[in-house]
């Protein structure tokens, strides 16, 4: 039963990252009909750089705007439909896999310990120490302080497992 509930939550998971990368697809379209659409250059450059991260803006020349702009204009229209590619399926294929791996802990203490209750506080324990783990990796990798963030995704998981308790789980 909590094995089927790892993979269903891996099912939906993928899905959902298929769902985002099909919007993202969807908006990538969106911006290429819209600099199509202009003839007015300066307009043009305005839609591509309002699209770029705000870090970048900066850094990148009316040419390299206009030479982005010369291939939009450039790309035959079939090119730019929003479509799930091989690679967007893999991707979805990684995050069930992923999410059923990491959410597996979890269900180990109702695999090896009779009490239901028991086995259920220990659950709640691992997640709070996987919490922990995934916040210290996150911060070495968003530059952020790795303790402060542990223990921030810590609390964060204390505050809703005793939400959780408190509703009956």
């Amino acid at each position: 039963m909590l094995r089927c509930c790892n993979l269903a939550w891996g099912i939906i998971d993928a899905g959902m990252y298929l769902m985002a990368r099909l919007g993202e697809r969807g908006r990538n379209a969106v911006l290429a009909r819209a600099v199509r659409k202009t003839t007015n250059r300066e307009e043009a450059h305005r839609i591509i750089a309002d699209e770029l991260p705000p870090l970048l803006v900066p850094t990148v020349q009316p040419a390299q705007l206009e030479l982005i702009r010369e291939r939009i204009n450039n790309t035959p229209a079939s090119d730019v439909r929003p479509r799930l590619t091989g690679r967007d399926w893999r991707g979805a294929l990684g995050v069930c896999i992923l999410v059923i791996l990491s959410t597996f802990p979890v269900v180990i203490p109702f695999i090896v310990i009779q009490d239901a209750r028991l086995a259920l506080r220990a659950s709640n324990a691992l997640a709070v120490i996987l919490l922990f783990v995934c916040g210290f990796l996150f911060a070495r990798h968003a530059g952020l302080p790795p303790w402060i963030t542990s223990l921030v995704m810590v609390a964060v998981g204390v505050v809703l497992v005793s939400i959780a308790i408190a509703l009956g789980g």
